[in-house]
């Protein structure tokens, strides 16, 4: 047999096995657990790394995508996007996205600058670029035009994530000492339930020191300010 004869039967015997292992991992395994999760989901791959071959699982994403079930928002990374009846396919939620990135690493993650402020509600501008401090590699996604930058910061800014008086301490950082007003400190009480404000006020100390009074303010029943 001739080298080429046994490089065409090679790619004919990979092909039959790839079909034969797509069938396998069918689309109604990896549809299930997309629809479990909800609309807005985003995942990469990884999320079905149970149900057989990476490769596998990408031919079958793809066929989805093609199929118009899920949307691929960059190489390697899709969601099942919610939809507005009048807007359409709605942009999904950087929050989301950073977390898919990251998977189930033990990788911490912090909302940053604008985007920290614009979900407490203290800025209404929905930054292009968003920002997310964290423990692991800095990177940078473009998603459209949107970019989520990860970078890399210390242990101390790191550890109030997951809390959401890390992303109050991230977005009155942003706002700036001679811009914290009466009226932004009103709004964060509002956004921030009890237990909120009693955590804030223990997380007070990775705060910088001209900030404290300030959050302290915030953290005060609003009853009694």
């Amino acid at each position: 047999m001739n080298r080429k004869v046994f490089v065409e039967n090679n790619r004919v015997f990979f092909q039959h096995m790839m079909t034969i292992t797509v069938t396998q991992v069918s689309s109604k395994k990896l549809l299930a657990r997309i629809n479990g999760n909800g609309r807005g989901w985003v995942f990469t791959p990884k999320a079905f790394a149970d149900l057989g071959d990476p490769r596998v699982v990408g031919v079958v994403l793809g066929r989805l995508v093609a199929q118009g079930k899920i949307r691929k928002l960059t190489r390697g990374l899709y969601d099942y996007p919610k939809s507005h009846p009048r807007i359409g396919l709605l942009s999904p939620d950087p929050a989301a996205i950073a977390q898919a990135l990251v998977g189930s690493d033990r990788i911490r993650l912090l909302p940053s600058g604008a985007y920290a402020a614009n979900l407490l509600r203290l800025s209404e501008q929905v930054p292009a670029k968003i920002v997310f401090l964290t423990d692991g590699p800095t990177r940078l996604v473009k998603i459209g035009r949107q970019e989520i930058r990860f970078r890399r910061t210390t242990p101390r800014n790191l550890e109030t994530s997951g809390r959401l008086s890390g992303t109050v301490i991230q977005a009155l950082r942003h706002v700036g000492k001679d811009h914290i007003t009466p009226e932004r400190i009103t709004t964060l009480r509002t956004v921030l339930t009890e237990a909120d404000r009693k955590n804030l006020l223990k997380d007070s100390q990775f705060a910088p020191a001209w900030m404290r009074p300030q959050l302290r303010s915030i953290a005060e029943d609003s009853d009694h300010a």
